[in-house]
Parts: C-alpha cells; sequence; structure tokens
C-alpha cells in the first residue's frame, strides 16, 4: 500500500500559499518535531517509534523546503503538476541569460583576483534581485494564480540561489 504525499503546508497546518509567515512556521515545525522525537517514543512498539522517525524526517524536508522561497515555489508549483526545472522546461529570456554570463564572469574575475569584496558586491547585488523576484511570486502564485509566468520566475530563482551557493563557496575557498 503507497501512502498519500504529506502536504507540507497540512503538515505545519499554515495556508497553501507563496507569501507564508516563516515565524509560525518555525513555531509550527518545531511543535511537530517535538511531538514526533524519538525520546518521546523510547518504550513505544517498534511500528509507533518508525511512525515517529518518519514523521520527523518529513517534518525537517517540509520546512527546509517552505522555508526556502525558491524551493517552496518549486513545491507549490509542482502541486500544480507544474516540474519548474523539467528537461524540457529549459527556455530562459535572453536577458537573463546575459545577466547570467556576466554575474558568472563577475564572480570568476573576483576569484582570480582573490577579492571578496567584489564577491559580496555581486552577492549583494543578487540579493536584491531575489527580493524582487520573491515579490514578484507573492503576485504571481497568490494573487494572480498565473503558474506559467510563476514559473519562468522560479527558475530564475533557483538560478539565484545556485549562483548565491556558488559565491559562498569560493568566499570560503579564498578565507582558507
Amino acid at each position: 500500500m503507497q501512502s498519500t504525499p504529506i502536504n507540507y503546508f497540512e503538515l505545519f497546518a499554515i495556508a497553501e500559499q507563496f507569501d507564508l509567515d516563516v515565524s509560525t512556521l518555525e513555531s509550527n515545525f518545531r511543535k511537530t518535531q517535538s511531538a514526533h522525537h524519538p525520546d518521546r517514543f523510547v518504550s513505544a512498539p517498534a511500528a509507533e517509534k518508525l511512525a515517529a522517525m518518519q514523521m520527523a524526517t518529513s517534518a525537517n524536508e517540509a520546512y527546509s523546503v517552505l522555508k526556502n522561497p525558491a524551493k517552496r515555489a518549486k513545491y507549490i508549483l509542482e502541486r500544480h503538476g507544474i516540474d519548474a526545472i523539467a528537461d524540457t522546461n529549459t527556455a530562459m529570456p535572453t536577458d537573463f541569460l546575459m545577466q547570467q554570463m556576466e554575474w558568472r564572469e563577475r564572480i570568476e574575475d573576483a576569484k582570480m583576483a582573490r577579492s571578496i569584496s567584489a564577491l559580496d558586491e555581486i552577492a549583494a547585488e543578487l540579493k536584491g534581485e531575489t527580493k524582487s523576484l520573491i515579490n514578484e511570486l507573492h503576485a504571481l502564485l497568490d494573487i494572480n494564480k498565473d503558474l506559467t509566468s510563476a514559473t519562468a520566475v522560479t527558475r530564475k530563482l533557483i538560478f539565484i540561489d545556485k549562483v548565491c551557493t556558488d559565491i559562498d563557496q569560493v568566499i570560503e575557498q579564498l578565507d582558507d
């Protein structure tokens, strides 16, 4: 028997929307984790221990997805049957492709120059872009219900998330 996938929003008793109250998410996550903590099930039957462990694992995954705006947008789209990063969905606007190349070149130049301040500058620029895309996703997903446009914006946000991770790794390498 296959179990029904857990709805991450229902798991934490929050409205299924892109714009969410992060403090409520964190609070409800902690309550869920506490209720299913393995220490509470030390003397419970094996099946109950396993169920608690699975719920704790699911809560960790759900929290990780809902806390991150790019992952949250991707998850919402998946709930509507859309795979934002599908191999068949690779189209990006030309201006964003050009912007990607420029960011990558600047990161490589900063890496070669061992300039953490240049990397910080790029990261700050990406943070501003991220904020703009998050606002756009709120409008597209929660207000306009425009899933097609939201998919394109989600793809941009996922890319920017990856670039930010890459910048953090380069800074870490330069700090060593």
